[in-house]
């Protein structure tokens, strides 16, 4: 069963980045309510995904959240999630804003919940090449991905120090709220939640600062724990261990957006990449301890 879900799951995401690679340069979006982007990509790896799970949809033991379907939201509820052994989180397109400008800097993400805890995840960065999975016993990163000539990496326990060589991946919102303490780490926003989740996962930064959706980390959530990273709520140090529905906006019109900022990082960089994290209101810290030092 294991390996029968986790082929549909290489299936979605290669088909869906076929999809993404032929739509990339189309000029159709729209707005969401929201106001974020939505484009034709988003629309047919979703509809993509749903034909590839339909049959298994169709039982009570398995439901989709899917960052572009409103049904998602009926979801939100204690006694249904806890009651669906298999949930099903994908986000068709992240960095949408990236996509619909014809970066490469977006990701198509697929995570399988079993009994509330991440199973199986696959991220796949289809202009990059890239691709990161955990198939229920380990996490690798392939490059040059559903090609021949593919590389595959097992991907282990990292735990990088924070120096001047470090970078820190921040989120689209964070210098609105926050301020950052360059004395040392520097900070970086790739316009991609599942990109900042993956990276550090194989040394691309040192950790990331993260405030999204359930579809934004599901994915990556099995990747990032065999790299021995968590994340960790900012305000208490929390780890999030499993899906529920208290982490979320409830009472909101965004229920499955995160309640609090988190922190992805090892255990022992999460308080000192904290310190470096200056909330806007109560930044007492001098210029000359806040900004960047010269890059020599």
């Amino acid at each position: 069963m294991r390996e029968a879900y986790f082929d549909r799951i290489k299936h979605i995401v290669f088909r869906g980045g076929k999809i993404a690679l032929e739509l990339i340069s189309s000029s159709d979006f729209w707005l969401k309510q929201d106001q974020s982007i939505i484009t034709k990509a988003d629309v047919e790896i979703s509809k993509l995904a749903y034909r590839a799970i339909e049959d298994l949809l169709n039982t009570s033991d398995h439901i989709l959240i899917d960052e572009e379907n409103a049904e998602s939201a009926e979801y939100f509820d204690h006694s249904h999630l806890e009651n669906t052994p298999f949930i099903w989180v994908i986000d068709p397109i992240d960095g949408t804003r990236s996509f619909s400008n014809h970066m490469p800097n977006f990701g198509i993400s697929i995570g399988l919940l079993k009994d509330l805890k991440p199973w199986l995840g696959v991220v796949y960065f289809p202009m990059l090449g890239e691709l990161f999975y955990f198939d229920g016993e380990q996490s690798f990163f392939v490059q040059n991905a559903f090609t021949e000539s593919e590389k595959r990496k097992l991907i282990s326990p990292i735990d990088l120090p924070i120096s001047h060589r470090s970078i820190f991946i921040s989120n689209d919102s964070f210098f609105e709220k926050f301020d950052w303490n360059f004395s040392d780490c520097r900070v970086m926003n790739p316009l991609c939640a599942v990109l900042s989740l993956c990276w550090p996962t194989i040394g691309r930064g040192c950790g990331a600062f993260f405030g999204a959706h359930i579809w934004d980390f599901a994915g990556s959530w099995p990747i990032f724990l065999s790299a021995g990273l968590s994340l960790r709520s900012y305000q208490t140090g929390n780890e999030i261990t499993q899906l529920d529905i208290e982490l979320f906006a409830r009472n909101s019109e965004d229920p499955w957006k995160l309640r609090e900022f988190h922190i992805l990082s090892s255990e022992k960089n999460f308080s000192l990449l904290k310190e470096k994290i200056l909330p806007k209101n109560t930044t007492k810290l001098s210029t000359s301890v806040i900004s960047p030092r010269p890059v020599s």
